[in-house]
């Protein structure tokens, strides 16, 4: 899966001061990101806040973006959820011919058993036209998929071909890179580490802050990928600042405010989310100033 090496971005959806979608600008973040050197985009996951969005609206962002795109970058869609069935059946129902793989999420809330994580992807696998990436975030699901999980699944399944590995563990990283089969790809969704972990053998990252720094951090992460240690760390010492803001109260009210700053899209989210504050976003904009 070479399409899926390098740095996807993980969209937001942008919204209008009335809380409806905002096609337009969604559609011009799609087209800055494929100017300035995103390798894929990825619809529909956390930071495209997922969990409010209807099923009438992501079918109409993810036409949005297909049109934007135009064929020109590969396309993940997130497709996940607690409800074993309820995935199979979007799987079965949606068309996934425009997508190179579904990112699928851990079930969240339910707190399953390892064995129940495993016959969850077990299921979804088998019901998959596409590739599936496992996505891994215990910060948001309250479980953790163990490396011994994620690697029996890459084992058993030829369909789960990557893992996005966001439980800002380095030692999990390691675990992962050192026993995973060879072509399975272990990609990070934590902008704070996927520096090391490309440097160690990883294969890229599906980003938050790549959406606002596209052409700086996907360099980093293609001199990562070519060995290139002092230029990589480089990069990430000029982005870690901005990194570490947009995660300071939540995301994605943190890079919104920074796409916002930067004339791409509103900074609305729907509730329970709430837009940065007005400290943060000073500190968001010393920041941009200073790279």
């Amino acid at each position: 899966m070479n399409s899926l090496v390098g740095m996807g971005v993980a969209l937001v959806t942008p919204f209008k001061s009335d809380l409806s979608v905002d096609h337009e600008a969604l559609a011009k973040v799609v087209e800055f990101n494929i100017e300035n050197g995103t390798d894929y985009l990825v619809i529909s996951g956390t930071t495209g806040e997922s969990v409010t969005i209807t099923k009438k609206e992501k079918k109409a962002i993810i036409q949005t973006i297909i049109k934007a795109n135009a064929g020109r970058l590969p396309l993940v869609i997130g497709i996940g959820g607690n409800n074993t069935a309820a995935v199979v059946e979007e799987l079965k129902t949606t068309d996934l011919s425009p997508f190179v793989a579904v990112l699928s999420v851990v079930p969240y809330y339910s707190k399953p058993t390892q064995e129940g994580l495993y016959q969850h992807f077990k299921a979804i696998a088998e019901a998959s036209s596409k590739p599936i990436i496992l996505y891994n975030v215990p910060g948001r699901t309250a479980k953790n998929m163990e490396p011994e999980t994620s690697l029996r699944l890459a084992r058993d399944f030829e369909s789960i071909v990557a893992i996005k590995e966001a439980g800002n563990n380095p030692e999990q990283y390691k675990i992962l890179l050192k026993n995973k089969p060879e072509d399975f790809l272990v990609i990070s969704g934590d902008d704070d580490l996927v520096c090391d972990v490309v440097l160690q053998g990883g294969s890229g990252v599906i980003s938050v802050i790549g959406q606002a720094l596209p052409e700086l951090f996907s360099t980093m992460i293609h001199k990562g990928l070519e060995g290139d240690r002092s230029t990589s760390k480089a990069l990430e010492k000029k982005a870690m600042p901005l990194i570490n803001l947009i995660f300071e109260e939540n995301n994605p009210a943190g890079i919104k405010a920074v796409l916002q700053q930067l004339g791409l899209c509103n900074d609305s989210v729907r509730l329970p989310l709430v837009t940065a504050t007005d400290a943060l976003k000073s500190k968001i904009k010393d920041a941009l100033a200073q790279l």
